[in-house]
């Protein structure tokens, strides 16, 4: 006969196992879900637009943000971070990402918004390469399930500009 401790090592391997497998079907099944998220971002309004003491431009906007995010929650979705990023090009660096709001949505229920905000995080570019500077919106999602790989994707809206001057 074998001993206890045989016996319950062998049942705690087998439980861990499957239970590895469970989660490993769990994380594949959401290859098979239909995810089609959208959102769209509006500027209300500049709300101020200098140059900082030391030269550096800094930018306040009003943003009306709506996204329906419902179709990225599957029964093995935990929570979805989502932030606003402004992207843009200057001399010195080709991409420059600036985080304007960010959120994160807990369950399916508060997935679809609208929400008019200031931007939450300052805009600021080092130099003074932002007037009359064209650039991207960008809402980045970062889907994290209960198990498995996190997920990250984003819905990018050009076609925004800045004044040629400041306000």
């Amino acid at each position: 006969m074998h001993t206890f401790g045989y016996r319950a090592n062998a049942l705690l391997t087998f439980a861990v196992t499957a239970l590895a497998f469970i989660c490993a079907i769990a994380s594949f099944s959401d290859k098979f879900s239909n995810q089609n998220p959208s959102a769209e971002i509006q500027i209300l309004n500049i709300n101020r637009f200098k140059k900082q003491s030391h030269g550096n431009d800094e930018v306040s906007l009003t943003l009306d943000i709506s996204a329906d995010l419902q179709s990225l929650f599957t029964w093995n979705t935990k929570q979805v971070f989502v932030f606003v990023a402004a992207e843009y090009e200057t001399p010195k660096n080709s991409l420059n990402q600036v985080s304007l709001w960010d959120a994160i949505i807990p369950d399916k229920e508060h997935a679809k918004f609208r929400i008019q905000v200031s931007n939450k995080y300052r805009f600021i570019d080092q130099g003074q390469n932002l007037r009359g500077k064209d650039f991207n919106l960008t809402l980045h999602l970062h889907v994290m399930p209960k198990t498995g790989k996190m997920f990250a994707d984003k819905i990018v809206m050009p076609g925004y500009s800045l004044p040629d001057a400041y306000r």
